[in-house]
């Protein structure tokens, strides 16, 4: 065959392929067209043409009950796996490699082939129901391997957990689970005409309108759901104020002269020093417990002291590091304070802070001014605090930090605020503060880590979030050295790489007085986004990633919801990251193109030369109660608008005559 016919065998052939992936027919599993039943479906969540009658739909509904599961949480997942024989494309997911199952493919994540360690990575749906169900007993259960069809030898039907047929998750997802990449349809919990009769509509851009004129480095909402929000800057102020409805064309208004609290005496500004983070009790609104992250001077402020992070635990010797701008190693820490709001009013009618100091939770020297993170965060699922943390470097991490399990720096920490440490565990762990240790934190598996550590092998944290719909979503941008910028989805004890890796390439450090760590030794989990500095524009350059939020409105851009928004520091990017199947931790990021509204409350500054808004620095990403999205920079304030606004067209944008709800408004706490 010569190569003409080679190449054109090859492409029909691809085009075959695509054609088959991208194609699904509606069949049943006998292989009858799916009908409307005489009656509708009262057990199975399904509706309109399906595969199941009301009959079918009784059988199934006795099936699970006589299964006798104590679990409600299994319950739902085993019924909503048994009830997918009801969906119009059940065949599908039935009928692998020409043999029909007894229950469907379940949906593993999808991984990057070239990832070592693809066999490590978290598996969707299928873990989901492993972690659920495993030691649930389950009278006939459908995963007894004689049920599967063509693995191991007939089980006798009496009442078993799966992990009295599966030795672990890997094995049984290997078994049952099937990743959407391989062309197969897989089950992820929800009715497959959802995922693929339904293609999102690709956003056509970004539209913006500026409502601040204020240089912030952090905004969060209020607790108490309400439209207000706290501002913070680089110099240790914070303020609060009222956020204006998108459709009001009120702009952002910040009484500059009075901070809900100032800490400019005691917070160490520089480029990469000062308040770095805030954060709220999950119950503020009744206690006005809130948290504040900054750096300090010891030569400027008594209260700056602690441990040096170069220590003789992680073979760093404070004497051997390089002095920058006259300041001696060390000198400056990183500090997490707890202040209060809990005076004459109540908390969430609170204007102003109490200035004092009410517990100093944690107190960390830093080697170098660089590559500290400080961003803290609540977890909205189990209400432990997370702090980012860099590696402390100017480049390189020459002493190893971000692999070193002794050492906190490289690392994304998770500790208890809520209860204060005995004695005991603070002699035995060796605490850097008033902090407790969740007993579930991976150093009970790992005794090498030290018990505050989360996630390791993170170069520079900058901006995490949880998602507001799936808090199990946890991601975040990591500045990357010389060539990449990387978006990491974070889990208990995931390891990222660094500085064995940038990105999915092999780092080669330029200096190593701390050790080394070789490829072999780690299981790196690899990045989910990111982008190369080449594409960025070389006359902004690219300076770091800015890590963003999940676009959860639907009432402003439709069309944006479910993407994750993520930017550079430089400004001259913003991307968006979609997650095709939904669960299946497989991202896909295009660039986007943004514009700033003809009638924004506020005039945009235009980059010479060119149709695009002058943003500055890209600070932050962050959100309101309504979950409108907003980008922080050094030259305002920007809120995400709705796309027609922009000339954009999205088919989902609601009337602007349409009623969307919005929190309460809260102005006059403000006046």
């Amino acid at each position: 065959m010569d190569g003409v016919h080679l190449f054109v065998f090859l492409f029909f052939y691809l085009f075959l392929l695509q054609s088959k992936l991208c194609s699904f027919t509606p069949l049943c599993t006998d292989s009858r067209a799916p009908f409307t039943p005489k009656r509708p479906l009262v057990f199975c969540p399904y509706n309109g043409s399906v595969c199941c009658d009301s009959v079918e739909d009784l059988r199934l509904k006795k099936r699970v009950q006589a299964m006798k599961i104590s679990d409600p949480s299994c319950v739902s997942l085993v019924k909503s796996i048994l009830c997918a024989k009801c969906d119009p494309f059940s065949q599908e997911l039935y009928e692998i490699d020409s043999h029909t199952q007894k229950v469907p493919l379940l949906c593993n994540s999808t991984v990057s082939v070239n990832s070592a360690e693809a066999k490590d990575a978290a598996t969707g749906f299928c873990e989901k129901v492993w972690v659920t169900c495993q030691n649930v007993s389950i009278l006939n259960s459908p995963f007894a391997p004689s049920l599967r069809g063509r693995v191991g030898a007939p089980i006798s039907p009496t009442s078993s957990r799966l992990t009295d047929y599966w030795q672990s998750k890997d094995s049984f997802c290997n078994t049952f689970g099937g990743s959407p990449l391989s062309g197969a349809v897989c089950f992820n919990g929800e009715p497959v005409s959802q995922r693929i009769t339904e293609t999102p509509q690709i956003p056509q851009g970004l539209c913006l309108e500026k409502i601040g004129n204020g240089s912030y480095l952090d905004m969060v909402a209020h607790p108490d759901g309400s439209n207000r929000v706290f501002l913070a800057n680089q110099e240790g102020k914070i303020w609060l104020a009222n956020m204006p409805e998108e459709r009001s064309g009120e702009t952002l208004v910040v009484d500059e002269s009075n901070p809900f609290l100032d800490l400019t005496d005691i917070v160490r500004l520089d480029t990469e020093l000062g308040l770095m983070g805030i954060a709220f009790h999950p119950n503020y609104a009744n206690n006005g417990r809130f948290f504040v992250s900054f750096n300090c001077d010891e030569t400027q402020w008594s209260e700056c002291s602690g441990r040096c992070s170069c220590n003789t635990d992680v073979n760093c010797d404070p004497s051997k590091l390089v002095f920058q701008n006259g300041a001696l190693p060390c000198q400056y820490h990183s500090i997490i304070a707890e202040f209060t709001a809990n005076g004459t009013v109540k908390p969430s009618l609170a204007t102003k802070a109490n200035p004092l100091e009410v517990r100093r939770v944690f107190t960390m020297g830093l080697p170098s001014t660089g590559n500290h993170g400080g961003q803290i965060l609540f977890g909205p699922a189990d209400g432990y605090l997370y702090y980012m943390m860099g590696d402390g470097a100017e480049g390189g991490d020459a002493y190893n930090f971000a692999q070193n399990k002794k050492s906190l720096l490289g690392k994304i920490m998770r500790i208890d605020v809520d209860n204060m440490p005995s004695t005991t565990e603070i002699f035995d762990h060796g605490l850097w503060g008033n902090y407790s240790i969740p007993k579930d934190n991976p150093y009970s598996s790992d005794k090498a880590l030290l018990p505050e550590i989360w996630a390791l092998g993170l170069r520079n944290p900058w901006r995490c979030s949880f998602d507001a719909t799936r808090p199990s979503y946890f991601l975040c941008g990591d500045s990357g050295q010389n060539e990449y910028e990387e978006v990491d989805l974070i889990e208990k004890g995931g390891n990222y790489g660094w500085r064995v890796y940038e990105g999915t390439t092999l780092f080669n450090p330029p200096k190593s007085p701390g050790g080394n760590t070789s490829a072999s030794s780690i299981k790196p989990i690899f990045p989910v986004m990111g982008y190369n500095h080449s594409v960025v524009s070389s006359d902004l350059g690219s300076a770091s990633i800015t890590g963003g939020v999940f676009y959860r409105s639907k009432s402003t851009d439709p069309c944006m919801y479910g993407r994750y928004l993520y930017m550079d520091l430089y400004a001259g990017a913003i991307w968006a990251g979609i997650e095709t199947p939904e669960n299946s931790m497989n991202f896909t990021s295009s660039q986007l193109s943004f514009r700033c509204a003809g009638n924004s409350p506020l005039e945009c500054t235009m980059v010479e030369n060119d149709s695009i808004p002058s943003l500055g620095y890209i600070f932050s990403v962050a959100e309101d109660n309504n979950k409108d999205v907003f980008i922080i920079t050094s030259k305002g304030v920007y809120r995400v608008a709705r796309p027609s606004r922009c000339n954009y067209t999205c088919s989902k944008e609601p009337s602007p005559n349409s009623n969307v709800p919005s929190p309460t408004s809260s102005s006059n706490y403000l006046r």
